[in-house]
């Protein structure tokens, strides 16, 4: 997890300073750019943790279907470079179980010019306290991928890794999204 975390601050530092010394008394124009869009997947749990007794004792196995829709705000640099991306997607788990488990993610994070993207966020699921109660219970998600563009469609593809004292959780997402672009802002940079 510390390495996760620690690779995420080395490349955003190392991001700031390659940009900050190009784009110094130069204006920056960028686009908020909305792309939003049906997200579907697999959510895999490992080893014998609490989180997969409780997915046994719902009746569940170790693999469960997610489907929910994805917001996504991102900022866009007129140079180029870059993409700053928050994210937020609400998912419902265990269907095919006949079952209802919501889930919720808000992810902050970097896309590249070639769609590599990478982000980090908390995510909110509900389990089953001991005294068979419904808690709410955080996780830490870590999320890598890659977003294809076809047509002008874009087409994601993340693994995300959830890690929660009660267990962890692989996951698998795609979806697709047509964005919506507004109006360019400027924004001034500053003489040092």
């Amino acid at each position: 997890m510390r390495t996760a975390i620690t690779s995420l601050v080395a490349f955003l530092v190392l991001a700031a300073g390659a940009t900050t010394a190009s784009a110094e008394r130069v204006p920056v124009t960028f686009q908020k750019h909305g792309l939003s869009g049906p997200r579907f997947g697999l959510t895999y749990v490992p080893g014998d943790t609490e989180l997969y007794r409780q997915l046994k004792g719902e009746g569940m196995d170790r693999v469960v279907s997610q489907f929910g829709w994805h917001f996504e705000r991102r900022v866009i640099p007129k140079g180029g470079g870059p993409q700053f991306v928050v994210e937020f997607v609400p998912m419902l788990a265990g269907v095919e179980y006949g079952k209802f488990v919501p889930n919720l993610t808000l992810a902050m994070g970097v896309r590249m010019p070639g769609g590599f993207e990478f982000g980090l966020g908390p995510n909110f699921f509900v389990a089953k306290t001991p005294e068979d109660s419904p808690e709410i219970r955080t996780s830490l998600l870590t999320a890598v991928g890659k977003s294809f563009d076809y047509g002008g469609v874009s087409i994601p593809i993340n693994i995300a890794l959830a890690t929660a004292p009660v267990g962890t959780r692989v996951s698998i997402i795609f979806g697709y999204a047509i964005g919506k672009t507004e109006r360019p802002a400027v924004a001034a940079v500053t003489e040092r």
